[in-house]
């Protein structure tokens, strides 16, 4: 894992701690590799209309691959919400599902944890593939916001996402919810590429 403050690598996934600030997300943990079967698996979750043929499979290799994770399992202990990164109306629409949202709610049910829309995209992105970490950022800046009148303030919160890459988005969407208050932010993501 990297951290996804200065993209060196961490051990545990966590941010380093010289890396630490007040709106930046605390770390990341990914289940899988994204290469391979997993690759082309994420894919067909994306892309193809074989959403209900797979959503099952993919959240089981999920939960079953996170539960191994020591330091994830000291974070569950706080029972963390569960946020899936949303997607722009407009690419929803286009989609017909969120697929961050369905790993959510598929992870949700296995953990026993609440999974709650807390972010809407408010303006619409380009896909973030083929992008160098610069335009990533540049791309996702000021991309979410809060969709509620009352924050989470002082919870503990896991961003739900297919693909971890450069941490670009989750850390766009972590600061976004440090600055409303939230206690602690950590990305959570099936595969990392």
């Amino acid at each position: 894992m990297i951290c996804l403050v200065c993209g060196r690598p961490t051990i545990d996934g966590l941010t380093h701690p010289r890396c630490q600030g007040r709106y930046v997300i605390d770390g990341a943990f990914a289940a899988l590799s994204y290469k391979g079967i997993v690759k082309k698996l994420i894919y067909q979750f994306k892309y193809k209309p074989y959403l209900s043929d797979l959503k099952d499979s993919l959240v089981d290799l999920f939960y079953e691959a996170i539960i191994q994770n020591e330091i994830f399992q000291k974070i569950y202990e706080n029972k963390p919400i569960l946020v899936p990164i949303p997607l722009h109306k407009t690419r929803l629409r286009n989609r017909g599902y969120n697929h961050a949202q369905i790993l959510a709610t598929g992870l949700s049910e296995k953990l026993n944890l609440e999974a709650l829309d807390l972010l809407e995209r408010n303006r619409e992105t380009k896909s973030q593939f083929g992008l160098d970490l610069k335009k990533r950022k540049e791309n996702l800046k000021d991309a979410f916001i809060l969709n509620t009148k009352y924050p989470p303030t002082g919870k503990n919160l896991l961003l739900v996402d297919d693909i971890l890459t450069t941490g670009s988005t989750l850390f766009e969407a972590a600061k976004e919810l440090k600055k409303k208050g939230v206690k602690r932010v950590w990305g959570l993501t099936l595969a990392r590429g």
